[in-house]
């Protein structure tokens, strides 16, 4: 199973920079020392840090907590028919891309490609699917690399975000619906860390499946880097308002569910 994105320092870090909290006022705010401050941004912080800090922060404090301790991970997909991840490396770091198809048709969708799409074109030929439709969640380079090569040997149609155009590809708005036999998928804009970031819901298969790109991971969420403020509001009311039983496939990291991240996650539990 694929790491979780994120480990402590990183939400402690996402989330000051998004409130625009600085290592002093976080240390003012909460009555620790700098020095315990520097820790938490480190990963090294103790409980008591962690609990102390998680409110100044709006993080729940006992999701950050099993965090800390390593006693949570999304419980493993497995043998789910109409859904597959791949993930490839990109300046060091992994990144996912997805097919969804409908079993019986075999007509299929994917979603990004990663740094490389020689496998979700192996599983394609594979599973003899026709990959008719390319749903871009955003633009940034590590979700769109290998575009080129997957239009090609598709031939399938290319759509990305209007706040985000790419070269050869139709814009879509929030809303936007697509049909890929009787599967059906509908474009939501949640934009905040990119500016115009879509989240793809997917029905149609045993579960309903929402592929979010880097709008939320794990336990974790993309840094708000255009709007930490719409990020979040946009994870609570366009995600984690799916049903619990939803498959959440992430940009990076393991696929999770609405339900484990109303639970686990620092950013989102106990907020739905």
């Amino acid at each position: 199973m694929i790491e979780l994105e994120d480990n402590i320092g990183d939400i402690v870090g996402k989330a000051q920079r998004g409130l625009s909290i600085s290592d002093s006022e976080l240390a003012k705010k909460s009555g620790l020392r700098a020095e315990a401050i520097r820790k938490a941004r480190d990963g090294q912080a103790d409980e008591a840090t962690l609990r102390t800090i998680a409110p100044v922060l709006d993080l729940d404090a006992d999701a950050l907590v099993y965090l800390a301790q390593r006693k949570w991970k999304p419980d493993k997909l497995e043998n789910f028919e109409g859904l597959a991840q791949s993930n490839t490396s990109y300046g060091g770091m992994l990144v996912n891309a997805y097919l969804v198809w409908d079993p019986a048709t075999k007509h299929a969708a994917a979603f990004d490609t990663g740094a490389d799409c020689a496998g979700m074109l192996k599983l394609a030929t594979k599973e003899n699917l026709s990959i008719s439709l390319i749903l871009l969640t955003h633009a940034h380079s590590d979700h769109v690399a290998d575009l080129p090569r997957l239009r090609e040997e598709t031939g399938a149609e290319v759509f990305a975000p209007a706040r985000e155009p790419v070269p050869a590809a139709e814009t879509i708005d929030d809303g936007k619906k697509f049909r890929v036999g009787k599967i059906q998928i509908e474009a939501r804009l949640t934009w905040g860390h990119s500016p115009g970031g879509m989240t793809f819901v997917v029905t149609g298969l045993a579960r309903p499946i929402a592929i979010v790109g880097d709008s939320l991971f794990a336990g974790s969420m993309g840094g708000g880097t255009v709007s930490y403020k719409d990020a979040v509001r946009n994870n609570l009311e366009k995600i984690l308002t799916l049903p619990d039983e939803t498959i959440i496939c992430p940009g990076h990291g393991p696929m999770t569910s609405v339900r484990e991240e109303k639970r686990h996650n620092p950013f989102f539990a106990h907020k739905v």
